[in-house]
């Protein structure tokens, strides 16, 4: 998901546009309410009782409640890159406890935290979750196949990594439109990894068995201001991207509108390719040197000594 930038830059980048988002953050990622819901339905497929939980990219922690209700016992362990969208979190829980009930509730607050970490170098220890939920986070990354080494260095074995993200076919109008209105220009739009590549990338992060998928959901708009405004609110880069380049002048905004393709209703269509997926950590079969690992069960009749 090249756009010719340094990762540093980029990451530094996307992280002040969610930093940007987070006042208003709340009322604005109905795009990611719709991803966890799927995500959701996606869990109801596999058997898991999982005791630690890590949601990666958790942002506001938007999930936590709905992952809260199915694994009550579970510890939530939040991360995000943004500091701000963090603190938010933080600050809609406090408004949406009392100081009384969050006195009795202590014990079960203390099953929440939130720790702010990149998520390729996150500070835990080895094999300590068992359950990494990680909705519309990981599309940002440029090094996602490093990403998932690090998942699976954390993950128990027998654990679970569930996940969505954008598809190439991500605002592909929107695409379109501006390399259009600048013809000739460098391609600086952002794009999006292909599911069976990232089926690829599970697979030699360590894991097995991945299951991907994949739907399509169109967004249309009679303002095309107003789906700009969205995009920014939830934390996209789209805007900021180009910002990042100079382009934030009216005309040019004016020129990528003339551009944009209209439905046959004469909206604006915003399409979203949604990947789920999901994969499993199992015992390597081999250490990082090549050499086979074999494990030695003792016979039923002749326990070992």
């Amino acid at each position: 998901m090249s756009t010719g930038e340094a990762p540093r830059f980029r990451r530094s980048r996307i992280r002040r546009g969610f930093d940007r988002a987070a006042p208003g953050f709340s009322g604005s990622d109905f795009l990611y309410r719709e991803m966890a819901r799927r995500m959701g339905e996606r869990l109801d497929m596999v058997r898991i009782d999982p005791r630690q939980i890590l949601d990666a990219g958790c942002g506001l922690g938007a999930d936590r409640p709905m992952l809260g209700h199915r694994y009550p016992e579970a510890q939530w362990l939040g991360v995000d890159s943004s500091q701000v969208l963090l603190r938010q979190g933080r600050c809609i829980d406090l408004a949406a406890t009392g100081f009384f009930r969050r006195l009795l509730n202590q014990g079960r607050n203390a099953r929440a935290m939130r720790v702010g970490a990149d998520l390729n170098a996150l500070p835990l220890s080895g094999q300590c979750m068992d359950l990494i939920w990680s909705n519309a986070s990981l599309h940002w990354l440029d090094d996602l196949p490093e990403t998932f080494k690090e998942f699976n260095r954390v993950l128990r074995v027998g654990g679970l990594l569930m996940f969505s993200l954008f598809g190439p076919d991500t605002l592909k109008e929107l695409r379109l439109a501006t390399q259009l209105a600048a013809p000739g220009s460098v391609d600086r739009t952002l794009s999006f990894t292909d599911m069976h590549d990232v089926g690829d990338m599970l697979v030699h992060g360590g894991f097995s068995d991945p299951v991907m998928d994949m739907e399509t959901l169109t967004l249309t708009y009679a303002d095309p201001w107003q789906a700009l405004r969205e995009l920014k609110n939830m934390g996209s880069c789209v805007a900021t991207h180009f910002a990042a380049h100079g382009l934030t002048t009216k005309r040019f905004w004016n020129a990528v509108i003339a551009q944009w393709p209209r439905d046959a209703e004469g909206l604006y269509p915003l399409t979203f390719e949604l990947v789920q997926g999901h994969a499993w950590k199992m015992a390597a079969k081999q250490h990082e040197d090549g050499r086979a690992v074999v494990n030695f069960m003792p016979r039923p009749d002749r326990p070992l000594r």
